[in-house]
């Protein structure tokens, strides 16, 4: 007796999207089914695993993750460039933390600065990310799509309540955007929506579903996000898109991997930690569909690369 197929089929695939210039592009997204399920769709394009750095040396940042860049870690550009040449990321996240206005408050001119040299210290594909606050966001971002014009750059993030100025600056430059909503498929959806409706095309946005770390919602985020992918392989057009995960932003903010031994001597030592702490939770977002992984510690993207390697095996 036959078994019966019981592949699913799928009428939908995810949208593609280019990162980066010539000749170190990347293309992620294109899936025709849930994550490395090689024998039910394809998997045309693998999950990249991005490195987080700041535009200021990071003073909250614990000694045993700024320890492993050493003097580099002072200067952004030096920063990016050890992360790609020793640690080996494919794309580069620089995080504007400086430009906060309870952070620092640094001028629109300061991130421009370090966004250009940023990237021509590197050739991997570049992801910006704003601070979060609307109004400086709203003068800084479209500043640097302006000095990088050209370059593909992957810009963040557009809300639902504040994404039109970005619409214009990634329109302007030629650049990439990313769409942000919290833990919520119709939001999610909306905001795309919205951008869509301003004339931006869907095959240049990839979605930002904020994540928590391992513990912290963890479950809750990972069942959005497959949900996600269920719809968009279903027929939604409106969630096609990559996904983006920040997971080394919500690690290291986390008492379980950043608490020293002698703060929890039962947890074992921070250094093996952290890293696991920050592999396993972008393990998890993996299996949902996650497109771009950004991490911080070397060791976890040694750990998640050798991963998406293995699981990209037919």
């Amino acid at each position: 007796m036959s078994l019966p197929d019981v592949t699913e089929k799928w009428t939908n695939n995810i949208l593609q999207v280019t990162l980066g210039t010539e000749p170190n592009q990347v293309t992620i997204g294109g899936h025709t089914s849930l994550p490395f399920l090689h024998f039910e769709g394809e998997t045309p394009n693998k999950t990249y695993v991005a490195m987080e750095i700041i535009d200021v040396e990071p003073a909250d940042w614990e000694s045993v993750m700024t320890e492993q860049f050493g003097d580099a870690i002072k200067n952004p550009a030096d920063w990016a460039k050890k992360c790609v040449d020793d640690f080996g990321a494919e794309m580069i996240c620089l995080s504007l933390y400086g430009i906060h206005p309870d952070f620092g408050d640094l001028s629109a001119e300061h991130a421009v600065d370090v966004a250009k040299s940023v990237s021509d210290a590197v050739d991997v594909p570049l992801i910006i990310w704003g601070c979060g606050d609307n109004d400086k966001d709203n003068t800084v971002l479209p500043a640097i799509a302006e000095a990088l014009k050209g370059k593909n750059v992957l810009l963040g993030s557009a809300a639902e309540d504040n994404y039109k100025t970005l619409v214009a600056a990634c329109q302007m430059g030629g650049h990439n955007m990313i769409t942000e909503s919290p833990l919520d498929i119709n939001i999610a959806k909306q905001v795309n929506i919205l951008v869509s409706d301003s004339g931006f095309p869907l095959d240049r946005v990839v979605m930002y579903p904020t994540t928590g770390a391992l513990g912290y919602g963890l479950e809750y985020a990972y069942s959005i996000m497959e949900r996600g992918r269920l719809a968009a392989l279903g027929g939604d057009k409106m969630m096609s898109c990559p996904v983006i995960c920040r997971v080394g932003t919500e690690v290291t903010r986390v008492k379980e991997a950043k608490a020293s031994i002698e703060e929890q001597p039962t947890w074992g030592p921070v250094d093996k930690r952290e890293p696991m702490w920050e592999a396993m939770t972008a393990s998890a977002l993996l299996m949902a569909g996650a497109d771009i992984m950004i991490l911080r510690n070397p060791k976890a993207v040694e750990i998640i690369k050798n991963m998406v390697a293995d699981l990209m095996k037919k």
